[in-house]
């Protein structure tokens, strides 16, 4: 494996249809700078809006990984990068920007082969900056039904993976591959995508595989395969559930060692999986933050009092930079009597209320005479709020500080439930005498 970062070379394009949307799109791949990370960009829309490959912005699971972000209201997608990026998790690639002029990738031939060979023909060079690794620390899984997924701690990635479909064509494989370039290229990067022929109704009734063809997936009817070109493995759908399980675990956003055993699991599972896997990640790196203030240690600094008091622990501090906070929200919560009865939803004005608290906690925490001082709001801009939080909901607030000036403070602040952003605003407060 690599020691240093890599991106490519020099830029590379290629064009097609897109597997689910239909749509013509012409894909480039381009150089980018260490720490920069894998990021798509939407150079059809206005600002050239980037998505970046990584967990948190996984937006939709159904036949393939959709990512997105939250662009002034408006969603901006990425459909079905699974491919994509298997490829270049395969090639050791931590840094690219890859531009495309519509919303999904070109499908090809329903394999990574395409994209893993223009990738090779831009070529690798390495960054001046060293690469970061996860290496699993404990097991890690999830289940539902008849699926499950283990991550288990090892020295590389290898991943292991069984399908078992009731269909008298296609049954049970099993297959396993420690993941590197060779074996990527030889054993993985040429297996095409696939689709039972009797689901092809439904899928095209659910909007899906508008691109689809039997020139970019296999189709297996009752008697056989529908495609005139043979398996190019005899077990090549495993195969591809592997390269597809490659790509989602590389929104990590980091190279990952582990052990990962599937049995007939799907993106929703493997994204799953992946998000378990960061909450390990982030509990590490939590605990080389420093320490964690409870609740006690929370009131002691905040002078909020119940019911008013809307941050539970504070999970990292970087004096006068950052700061980030959880609130568990639970049923018992008293404001859920009227709001709303039977239908329960976390006020968006309330969580506007514990965005500023636990960036209060960040302004008070530095300040000698934080008994004589109280902070108020002065401002709250370009608030969006992305999704309802609702019993049950741990909410993940992260504020950074935009700039603190004569007693007036303005922060950035995000709300998160399960990686997926739930509200943001752009606070500004005004530190009073008590």
């Amino acid at each position: 494996m690599a020691t240093l970062q890599q991106t490519i070379l020099s830029e590379v394009s290629l064009s097609g249809v897109g597997v689910h949307t239909g749509n013509q799109t012409v894909m480039t791949f381009k150089p980018a700078p260490a720490g920069s990370g894998i990021r798509f960009v939407r150079v059809d829309l206005p600002g050239r809006p980037e998505v970046p490959a990584l967990i948190g912005n996984v937006v939709e699971t159904a036949r393939g990984t959709t990512i997105g972000v939250a662009v002034d209201g408006q969603m901006v997608k990425v459909h079905t990068v699974e491919h994509v990026l298997a490829s270049v998790a395969a090639l050791e690639i931590d840094n690219v920007r890859i531009e495309l002029d519509n919303n999904e990738p070109p499908i090809g031939d329903g394999s990574a082969l395409p994209f893993f060979t223009k990738l090779q023909q831009a070529g690798l060079v390495e960054l001046d900056a060293p690469r970061k690794f996860f290496a699993l620390p404990q097991v890690v899984s999830v289940a539902d039904g008849s699926i499950q997924l283990v991550a288990n701690p090892n020295d590389c990635l290898r991943i292991s993976f069984t399908i078992d479909f009731n269909h008298q064509v296609l049954k049970s494989q099993y297959a396993s591959f420690e993941i590197g370039r060779e074996t990527f290229e030889k054993e993985l990067a040429a297996s095409r995508t696939f689709c039972l022929a009797r689901d092809v109704e439904q899928l095209r009734a659910q909007g899906l595989i508008k691109g689809g063809s039997l020139a970019t997936a296999v189709v297996i009817g009752e008697q056989g395969i529908e495609n005139k070109e043979p398996l190019r493995f005899p077990d090549e759908f495993v195969r591809h559930k592997i390269l597809d399980l490659l790509g989602d675990l590389t929104l990590l956003g980091m190279p990952l060692k582990a052990h990962v055993i599937s049995i007939k699991s799907g993106h929703r599972s493997n994204v799953k999986l992946v998000q378990e896997i960061k909450k390990v990640y982030d509990d590490i790196e939590r605990q080389k933050q420093g320490p964690v203030f409870d609740i006690n240690a929370i009131s002691q600094i905040m002078p909020h009092r119940y019911p008013f008091l809307l941050v539970d622990r504070i999970l990292e501090l970087e004096e006068g930079k950052r700061v980030v906070g959880i609130k568990n929200v639970t049923v018992n919560e008293p404001f859920f009597q009227g709001h709303f009865p039977g239908r329960p939803v976390f006020p968006g004005v309330l969580i506007i209320e514990a965005l500023a608290q636990t960036g209060g906690f960040m302004i008070l925490h530095s300040i000698e005479n934080r008994e004589q001082t109280l902070l108020f709001f002065a401002a709250i801009d370009k608030v969006r709020f992305r999704k309802p939080v609702v019993p049950g909901d741990q909410l993940r607030f992260e504020l950074t500080m935009m700039s603190f000036k004569r007693g007036i403070c303005k922060m950035d602040g995000k709300a998160y439930v399960d990686g997926q952003l739930v509200c943001e605003a752009e606070l500004t407060a005004a530190m009073v005498n008590r």
